[in-house]
């Protein structure tokens, strides 16, 4: 199994930027692919972007493509969320999800992801 902690969240203003992490613990990070999803007050924990074990396949979600850039460093075993023009919709705890089974495309359901993190608060004043 694998243990993930997020940190990197806080309070930022719109349009600013925002990176965060998820360190990995436990069995060999580089065998799970990873995701981030967020919940927002009210609202469903919705899927944000995915990436493979290795990293060379990325998907995100519509609403912030563009904007938001993940990836991972199998070295550090820690996987990253960089957030750039960030939106007051974006307001939401951000969750490091990870899954070690081998699949053919980017998961993007919550329960398709077997470890979660504790999450992290990002909110973004208008």
């Amino acid at each position: 199994q694998v243990q993930l902690v997020e940190s990197g969240g806080g309070l930022v203003q719109a349009g600013d930027s925002l990176r965060l992490s998820c360190a990995a613990s436990g069995r060999t990070f580089s065998n799970y692919a990873m995701g981030w999803f967020r919940q927002a007050p009210g609202k469903e924990r919705e899927f944000v972007a995915g990436i493979s074990a290795g990293g060379g396949a990325i998907k995100f979600a519509d609403s912030v493509k563009g904007r938001f850039t993940i990836s991972r460093d199998n070295a550090k075993n820690t996987l990253y969320l960089q957030m750039n023009s960030l939106k007051f919709e974006d307001t939401a705890v951000y969750y490091c999800a990870a899954v070690s089974r081998v699949f053919m495309r980017i998961l993007t359901r919550v329960d398709e992801y077997g470890y979660w993190g504790q999450g992290t608060q990002v909110t973004v004043s208008s």
